[in-house]
């Protein structure tokens, strides 16, 4: 067997082993054996980080001389340029910079040129070297701070890790850029299979991200420059009008069914007396999480669908849509599922169903007494039990036994408004029966996740490029599909340059 051939090795990342060399010595030394462990790390977070980047710059060096030599010995294949158009003439020495996750390193290799045309690298596409400065790996590591935390933050994560490679106006742009594969990656991508008896469960609620005026929607931009003419020297508590753009989350997941009765969800009037205890409800399994800002809701929901398609395309499990009772949300869901063929029980978040009952309770008792509390558990528990019509008729007759004061009977109107108004999505006896969820805490979380943690942080106002961006890559990690979607993207990334 013939001996390595060591002497190129040693010549070609000389400065890398001077650099190994000189960390080693320094750590031998007797400074380094005088500093606290925080010094050690300190000292190699910034050494070490160079000597990788040494590391990395000598093995693009080895491959620019190897290619060079190809050019010599005239091995070098005929190249021809994105038109069809032969480049003859070969010129070595052409160098680009690289802003990478150890540092700025130059890449040095052949460029093929012709008469009139452009320059063409073939080690560009060997590499799969970006189309802008900064390397696929610096901008993994800006899409993970930068959906984490403020762009501010995220800026200065990578400083303190990479060194200056990056600008926050340049950070924001590859943001950008990283989420133009999303809907592809998503349409390809194929779900858990799941058996026949686990429901499938679909969610759809909106939540408002402020955005700068020209992020705005058209009427509520008009509205926002009404009011601005209108002076308004100071706003209420929590007021911000005409501020915000609605973005449309939805959520799909599984569920195994868990069957309960109404006293498992509301204790009875007079609290539980601890004999039995309450059954757990169903828990959400493979959730998967879609919002948009630029997106319409009709298309935001038909991707929900797509997704639930994917997991049940015979329509052999039972498929639940629980909203929030927005009423243009039921008629999309309603479109959706007659274009489709395919039948969907549909609820209204039980919580939205008590948060009416609490306010007639309180137009009949005091806040906080256990009359209210009786007179709430109650009701709710009869709705649950599927006598929403019942409970409403006997809500507006107490109401008028009563003669209750114009204030308190609109509440009680609203209240009974709304049970009569969603009676075709108020069979909780139903869902409760065959172990369904019946409120919509899946995606109330996702609104919180996607939006609220990241998009509605104080002082936060969005251009829509920006906050779309960041959205959609904060559902691909909630999903869990952050490497997974990286390797797609990098893939596309390859084949579109």
């Amino acid at each position: 067997m013939p001996p390595y051939e060591t002497r190129n090795l040693v010549d070609l990342f000389a400065r890398s082993l001077t650099a190994f060399e000189a960390l080693t010595a320094t750590l031998s030394g007797s400074t380094a054996s005088a500093w606290t462990h925080a010094e050690l790390e300190e000292h190699l977070e910034v050494e070490g980080r160079d000597l990788l980047r040494q590391l990395l710059q000598d093995h693009l060096d080895q491959l620019a001389r190897l290619e060079e030599q190809l050019l010599l010995a005239g091995t070098a294949t005929v190249v021809t340029g994105p038109e069809g158009l032969v480049r003859p003439w070969r010129e070595p020495g052409h160098g680009r910079w690289l802003a990478t996750v150890f540092g700025l390193i130059r890449v040095t290799r052949v460029a093929h040129r012709g008469p009139g045309l452009g320059n063409v690298h073939p080690a560009d596409a060997a590499l799969s070297l970006p189309a802008g400065r900064h390397s696929a790996g610096l901008r993994r590591l800006a899409v993970a701070e930068a959906v984490r935390g403020s762009f501010d933050h995220a800026h200065d994560a990578i400083g303190r890790r990479c060194g200056n490679v990056l600008g926050k106006r340049r950070l924001e742009e590859l943001v950008v850029a990283a989420a133009v594969d999303v809907d592809t990656f998503y349409r390809t991508r194929i779900p858990v299979p799941c058996s026949r008896e686990m429901p499938l469960v679909i969610q759809v609620d909106g939540k408002g991200v402020v955005m700068r005026p020209e992020a705005l929607r058209e009427p509520t931009r008009r509205a926002a420059e009404k009011a601005q003419a209108a002076h308004r020297s100071r706003l209420a508590p929590g007021e911000k009008p005409n501020r915000k753009r609605m973005a449309t989350v939805a959520c799909v997941f599984d569920t195994h069914p868990a069957p309960r009765r109404p006293h498992d969800v509301i204790h009875p009037p007079g609290g539980r007396s601890g004999e039995r205890p309450a059954r757990p409800g169903p828990k959400a399994v493979n959730k998967w999480c879609t919002a948009s800002l630029v997106r319409s809701p009709e298309r935001v929901i038909a991707d929900a669908f797509d997704q639930a398609e994917a997991r049940d395309p015979r329509h052999l499990r039972p498929w639940i849509v629980l909203v929030d009772g927005a009423r243009h949300q039921l008629d999309l869901i309603a479109a959706e599922t007659a274009r489709r063929g395919v039948t969907v029980q549909a609820l209204l978040d039980f919580v939205h169903v008590a948060e009416y009952a609490w306010t007639a309770a309180h137009a009949f008792h005091k806040p906080g007494t256990t009359e209210a509390e009786a007179w709430a558990a109650g009701h709710l528990t009869a709705i649950l039990a599927g006598h929403a019509a019942e409970t409403a008729r006997a809500m507006t007759a107490q109401a008028e036994r009563e003669q209750l004061p114009a204030a308190p009977r609109e509440a009680v109107t609203a209240c009974c408004r709304y049970l009569t108004g969603h009676l075709d999505q108020l069979h909780y006896d139903t869902a409760l029966a065959n172990g369904w969820p019946i409120a919509t805490g899946a995606v109330e979380g996702a609104c919180r996740h996607l939006i609220a943690n990241r998009l509605d942080i104080t002082g936060a106002r969005w251009g829509l490029p920006g906050a779309e961006a960041v959205l959609r890559l904060r559902a691909v990690v909630a999903n869990g599909d952050l490497d997974i979607y990286w390797r797609d993207h990098r893939l596309r990334e390859h084949e579109r340059l």
